[in-house]
């Protein structure tokens, strides 16, 4: 079994800045892309950014140039660095992995942090 433990949510001002932690732990054999996704209430689920186990990283539009993920391959961990913060990117921060099985490429899904921008 395989979990995901994400930290960091919080409540910050427009403006301010947190960081997200999600550490992977249990039968990992390896690990292929780690990213963040987001849901505001009413609307669907979507990518903020991933980044692949070489490196590789993609971002949202709507979170370029602000945000920045970055990785620990050692630790199994994903880190979200979030600058700038404005209050339309409150919602609940998903981590996911996509994990290599025996059985082909498998995703997993983080519990859930909520971050609040808000004055």
């Amino acid at each position: 079994q395989v979990q995901l433990v994400e930290s960091g949510g919080g409540l910050v001002q427009p403006g301010g800045s947190l960081r997200l932690s999600c550490a992977a732990s249990g039968s990992i054999f390896s690990i292929n892309a780690m990213g963040w996704y987001r849901q505001a209430p009413g609307k669907q689920r979507d990518l903020v950014a991933a980044i692949t186990s070489g490196g590789r990283s993609n971002y949202a539009d709507s979170v370029k140039g602000r945000f920045t993920i970055s990785r620990n391959n050692a630790k199994n961990t994903v880190y979200l660095q979030m600058n700038s913060l404005k209050p339309e990117d409150t919602a609940v921060y998903y981590c996911h992995a996509e994990l290599a099985t025996m059985l082909g490429p498998y995703d997993y899904w983080g519990q859930g942090t909520q971050v609040t921008v808000s004055s």
